[in-house]
């Protein structure tokens, strides 16, 4: 997961890469014709300073290695973000990161 955060007067624009399959489940395989199984993120949080300011829940739309932009104000330099996701099979990424 690559996180960047950008602090413009107390604004924070946080932009997420995630590398993820995100199968839908309905996607056959070229080789074999068998169906691919559903492997897609189902939550992303954001967390500021301990509190959830971000809770998405994602599907089968979301497209391969899903990009997240979200606004966030409130946000000072120094202070804590924690980007949290986890999908349909049960695993999850977790990233701490510290607003410049």
């Amino acid at each position: 997961m690559r996180v960047n955060i950008v602090n413009k007067n107390g604004q924070a624009n946080i932009r997420v890469l995630i590398k993820h399959p995100m199968e839908t489940g309905m996607r056959k395989d070229k080789g074999t014709g068998k169906v691919v199984p559903a492997h897609f993120i189902q939550t992303l949080k954001i967390e500021h300073k301990g509190q959830v300011v971000i809770d998405a829940k994602c599907g089968v739309a979301v497209s391969k290695d899903p990009f997240f932009y979200f606004k966030v104000g409130g946000v000072a330099a120094g202070d804590a973000v924690k980007i949290t996701w986890k999908d349909n099979l049960g695993k999850s990424e977790s990233k701490d990161e510290t607003v410049a």
